[in-house]
């Protein structure tokens, strides 16, 4: 028997973070692959504020890019999320609002320059409201190719964050084009490889999608078979998959909201995007 004594609670843990509000995942904890959460009997998941050091690591360029700051503070604040690489898609956005919520409240300060006066608004956006709209989401799993019917799941925020370099890729191929220093030839060459590098990791994702085709002789679930047949599909069969996926896409997120500016009552619209860095650092 072991005379170890376990050791004494710190009087100082009577002081730790509290979770400020509970969330329901618009997944509802589906798509996490085992490991990957901690499920909740009842669907409901605490959240904590961000710490300082969380608030540091949001605020790091390198980190924010490769996708890790966000990783870090989503294991800190919801850590019913054991693997945040490993969360789809569609619970992003409402995990990261949720977590803004808890640290600095429901209310939002946004600014909008009016298009037709140029005046300086302040609006006032009320977080939760997102929150409603996203939970009530839902995702469409079955693509319908007849005679096929291809399965899919939402990306992961791995696949997120691919997809976030991908459309880097894309402004860089804008700049390649636009570059007035480089010679028609050197534009043709990067061009070339750059666009290259975008279609493979556009197929690349989309097949990450595809967890089994049903065909009229069977099922596939093998990923490589699945490989094999996106390189080979049809262009209208792989088209149907690419904008059934890019629909879902549109329709989980953040609706713009309506305004009016305060000067000349022009009535516009104001995206609401939730870059890490400025989401963050804006407090109500």
């Amino acid at each position: 028997m072991s005379d170890q004594q376990p050791a004494a609670k710190s009087i100082l843990s009577n002081y730790y973070r509290q979770p400020k509000i509970y969330i329901r995942l618009p997944s509802q904890g589906q798509y996490y692959p085992a490991g990957s959460l901690d499920v909740s009997e009842n669907g409901e998941y605490p959240v904590f504020a961000m710490t300082a050091r969380d608030e540091l690591m949001i605020k790091t360029p390198d980190a924010l890019m490769n996708g890790q700051a966000t990783v870090s503070v989503i294991k800190s604040c919801v850590p019913a999320i054991l693997d945040p690489w490993n969360m789809p898609s569609i619970d992003v956005d409402a995990v990261l609002i949720a977590i803004r919520i808890a640290t600095y409240g429901d209310k939002m300060e946004v600014n909008a320059v009016c298009p037709k006066c140029e005046h300086y608004n302040d609006y006032e956006l009320d977080l939760n409201s997102y929150l409603q709209d996203l939970s009530a989401f839902t995702y469409q799993s079955m693509i319908d190719a007849d005679p096929l019917k291809v399965h899919i799941r939402p990306y992961d925020y791995r696949q997120m964050t691919k997809t976030a370099l991908k459309a880097i890729e894309q402004e860089r191929i804008y700049n390649i084009v636009n570059d007035e220093k480089l010679t028609d030839e050197e534009k043709i060459d990067q061009f070339n490889a750059s666009f290259v590098r975008l279609t493979e990791m556009t197929v690349e994702v989309i097949t990450n999608t595809i967890w089994k085709i049903d065909t009229p002789e069977g099922s596939v679930e093998d990923l490589q078979e699945i490989k094999q047949f996106i390189a080979n599909a049809p262009k209208d069969v792989f088209q149907k998959i690419s904008d059934h996926i890019q629909s879902l896409r549109d329709a989980s997120e953040l609706k713009a909201n309506d305004v009016d500016c305060s000067e000349c009552k022009e009535h516009f619209t104001v995206a609401v995007t939730l870059d890490q860095a400025n989401f963050f650092a804006v407090r109500s």
